[in-house]
This record gives C-alpha cells, structure tokens and sequence, in this order.
C-alpha cells in the first residue's frame, strides 16, 4: 500500500517555472520506479518523466532539456521542476508509483500555462 500527495501546480505564464513535489508513504520500499504522467481535457494521459529505484531517469521529448525529474529519498519524496513552460504543457499532472504486481496513483495536482 503505497499514498502519493502531489502538490506545486497553479498557474504560470509561459516561460516561467514550476516544481511539482510527489509525497511517498507507506510500502515505499516495495516502489520500483516513480513517474510523471499529465492529462489534458480530451487527450490521452501520456508518461512524462520516469525514475527507476537505481536513479536512472527518462523523459518525453516534449520535455527533454525542460524538465528534470529527481528524488529526496530522505524525505521519500520526487520532484518535477518544469522550466520555459508552454501553454501546451498545461494539465493535470500525476505522480505514479510502480510496484511488481500494482501501481499506485496520487490525486493530481493542476497546472495552467497561460498569459
């Protein structure tokens, strides 16, 4: 059993920065590797950032060179610090916990990209 709390979004004009926080408790032991997905109204929910238990990380390439994903495993908790944001990475945003045989899903927190 694993609890993810999101938090950081809000509303940012383009160009500017954001971080996301991601809150692990619970089996974080059992957590294989954490993710970033967002969602926009009508579109498919598509995997942003990835980090595995032994550090390495993956991006989409939407974000690449924008988005840094990392972890404090003091504090159990993941990072998505969004730089030069874009009016299209305007979503809701998910942190995931990937187990061996369940994954787990945090609440969303929104962000808005917008002049």
């Amino acid at each position: 059993q694993v609890q993810l709390v999101e938090s950081g979004g809000g509303l940012v004009q383009p160009g500017g920065s954001l971080r996301l926080s991601c809150a692990a408790s619970g089996s974080i032991f059992s957590i294989y590797a954490m993710n970033w997905y967002r969602q926009a109204p009508g579109k498919q929910r598509e995997l942003v950032a990835a980090i595995t238990s032994g550090g390495s990380t993956n991006y989409a390439d939407s974000v690449k060179g924008r988005f840094t994903i990392s972890r404090d495993n003091a504090k159990n908790t993941v990072y998505l610090q969004m730089n030069s944001l874009k009016p299209e990475d305007t979503a809701v945003y998910y942190c995931n916990a990937v187990l061996e045989l369940v994954d787990y899903w945090g609440q969303g927190t929104q962000v808005t990209v917008s002049s």
